[in-house]
């Protein structure tokens, strides 16, 4: 199964991005300034303009009649003319405040924009501070941008007298004659364009953070300093946003995975390589034990393949030819061994174990399967994007009849998934990207099958071009968080090459040999990305269902241990997960640590409780007790709860 992670910054997902805003549209005459037209017509928000499908600045004097389409800041296209403009501003307040910087590029990203500097050292929130206070002083200048053209020879004699080899070595690659430059007061940049008209137009934008960013991400370079930052055309929109971000950091899963106790990540281990600590590792396997059942009921039978396949396997698969940068290899008594980076091939080698009858299929072959990949190491982001993870992996081997109800039987049980774990979601099919294997034939009966499922079942799905697996298009399922983010989840991959490649074969009913098709699919897709999900979905404050700990005991001082003990052991017996709280503090301070640890339910146990035989408990969240409570009813009321919230 192949599988996309996010990228570094992607792995904390997006909100979602404001509607399209209304443009204007008009007929200018030859020789209008476009900047004058829209102060002529009052037209308010307007930062560029669109002739003849080609983006340009207001700033633009036209030489002919043509129809304009005005561009509003609120617009797509807009916003990010106006991120991609403060990229500049900020560039110029580091020249200001670091006058020997050099600098490499400037885009605007989803939500906000980023400059790559090189300035020597690292940059500390001081160091953001004085360069956004410096911003505010250039915006406050209102410098008009500035475009000019020339040629290439001058673009690099330029940047060569100034010593910024970084904008040399970009100019070299590009293969015009010509490039564009902007300037805004003292500073001046290599730019495709467009630009607001001026630096005053950039009103409600703020500095984020700051990383270290390998220019053009080769290891082997300096290593630079990207700063972050977000930039709106309303001060709402800015402060929903920072609020926003404030939310993403106390959800943040490596935070709450610290706060719990649920899994560590050590430099002396090695990054992307998780250690889940006993809470973390109960979190997982509750998910991963449901996750055996429902595929048992499915009908899918437990394989298990091999953590290193001879690299000749990775070779016949295309695996070395289009994955090899991401995998590791290893040499076995002078032989060459591919670790997996994928599950597909252990499982082609049990169906290819023996001959297979029509009748047999169709075969589902299910591993919760360990698997590697070589990420490099600016890229990596806690449980989201790792070197080494769990994939609820299988493939299914059928009869081309039976591919549209094996799809569908997929559908349906994402869809069950998502509803247990209460999230919403998304699906599109990712179609043959440039670098892949197989016929065109194979890649439309694949593409069609996948289709037809969706359409078959009324299920609304959008295209996603040239994003497929290398050996076959693919359902990609992404569900939405209680953010808004969305996050890549499960995939539905179909693949008639696979099998060709390996020569898979079924004997029809009349004897003759032909060619299954394999379906590779994952539900929750990597386990511990689909845990960082569910970390950051609630907060770390889990449904009783998955709690790792469900029930905590607290004896209110010593002498109530020995009773408390018995009320722990009867929980565990009946299978209920609970601790026994034995720090020897106060029971408030008891409390305290539950409701820190976001324990569902607390049962404090004193003098009173041992006298009547009942029980107080304290459900998360809510204020005061419940006292006297039955133990019957409190055990039926927490697998009530249970049950209800999916039965795991």
């Amino acid at each position: 199964m192949e599988e996309h992670l996010p990228d570094a910054q992607g792995a904390t997902g997006s909100n979602p991005v404001p509607p399209t805003i209304q443009r204007r549209k008009m007929k200018v005459k030859s020789g209008s300034n476009l900047l004058e037209i829209v102060k002529k017509n009052k037209l308010k928000n307007i930062v560029a303009a669109r002739i003849s499908g080609h983006l340009v600045d207001l700033n633009t004097t036209i030489d002919k009649d043509e129809d304009v389409d005005f561009i509003n800041v609120e617009d797509e296209e807009g916003i990010e003319i106006l991120r991609h403009s403060a990229s500049h501003i900020m560039a110029q307040a580091v020249q200001h405040l670091f006058p020997n910087a050099k600098f490499a590029i400037g885009p605007a990203i989803e939500n906000g924009f980023y400059y790559d500097i090189d300035i020597g050292r690292s940059l500390n929130e001081d160091d953001l501070k004085n360069i956004e206070k410096e911003m505010k002083r250039i915006v406050g200048a209102n410098y008009p941008f500035q475009r000019r053209e020339l040629s290439k020879q001058e673009a690099l004699d330029y940047f060569r007298n100034k010593g910024d080899e970084y904008k040399v070595e970009i100019i070299n690659d590009i293969d015009e004659d010509n490039v564009s430059f902007y300037t805004q007061g003292d500073f001046t940049d290599l730019c495709r364009g467009p630009h607001i008209p001026s630096t005053i137009y950039l009103k409600y934008f703020k500095l984020l953070s700051v990383a270290g960013a390998y220019f053009r991400g080769d290891e082997k370079r300096p290593m630079l300093q990207r700063i972050y930052g977000t930039a709106f055309a309303t001060k709402k929109a800015l402060d929903d946003y920072l609020a926003f971000l404030q939310e993403v950091k106390k959800r943040d899963h490596r935070k709450l995975g610290r706060e719990l106790d649920l899994f560590s990540i050590k430099d002396e281990v090695g990054p992307g390589l998780i250690i889940w600590h006993p809470k973390g590792a109960m979190l997982r396997s509750l998910i991963e034990d449901f996750e055996k059942n429902e595929h048992i009921k499915r009908g899918y039978e437990f394989v298990k393949g091999p953590e290193i396949l001879r690299t000749e396997l990775w070779k016949r698969s295309g695996h070395f030819d289009h994955y090899k940068e991401n995998m590791y290899f290893t040499e076995v008594e002078g032989q060459s061994y591919g670790i997996k980076p994928m599950n597909c091939l252990g499982h082609i080698e049990v169906y290819k174990s023996s001959k297979r009858s029509y009748r047999e299929l169709p075969k589902r072959y299910f591993e919760l399967g360990v698997v590697h990949r070589h990420e490099k190491s600016g890229v990596l982001h806690g449980l989201l994007r790792v070197r080494e993870f769990t994939q609820d992996d299988a493939h299914i081997f059928c009869m081309p009849e039976q591919l549209n109800d094996e799809i569908i039987g997929v559908l349906d049980f994402v869809q069950d998934m998502m509803k247990l774990f209460g999230f919403d979601y998304s699906m599109e099919i990712s179609t043959r990207p440039e670098d892949s294997i197989g016929t065109d034939e194979q890649w439309e009966l694949a593409t069609n099958a996948l289709i037809k499922a969706l359409e078959n079942t009324n299920r609304q799905y959008d295209i996603n071009e040239g994003d497929g697996a290398f050996y076959g298009p693919k359902i990609d399922v992404k569900i939405k968080d209680a953010l808004g983010r969305s996050w890549q989840c499960a995939t539905i991959q179909c693949d008639f090459t696979l099998p060709e490649r390996f020569d898979l074969t079924y004997t029809d009913a009349n004897g003759k040999e032909e060619r299954p098709v394999m379906v590779h699919r994952v539900i929750l897709g990597s386990i511990e990305r689909f845990i960082a999900v569910l970390i950051e979905h609630y907060a770390g404050d889990f449904p009783l269902f998955i709690a790792p700990v469900q029930v905590r005991v607290v004896p209110v001082s010593s002498k109530h241990n020995n009773y408390a003990m018995k009320i722990y052991n009867k929980l565990k017996d009946i299978g209920i997960r609970a601790e026994l709280e034995t720090r020897n503090e106060t029971v408030s301070k008891k409390i305290r640590f539950a409701e820190k640890e976001k324990i569902p339910y607390v049962i404090i146990l004193g003098d009173e409780e041992i006298q009547s035989g009942k029980l107080s408990v304290r459900k998360r969240k809510k204020k005061g007790y419940l006292k006297n409570i039955d133990m019957s009813d409190f055990i039926n009321s927490i697998k009530e709860e249970s049950i209800a919230g999916g039965g795991i």
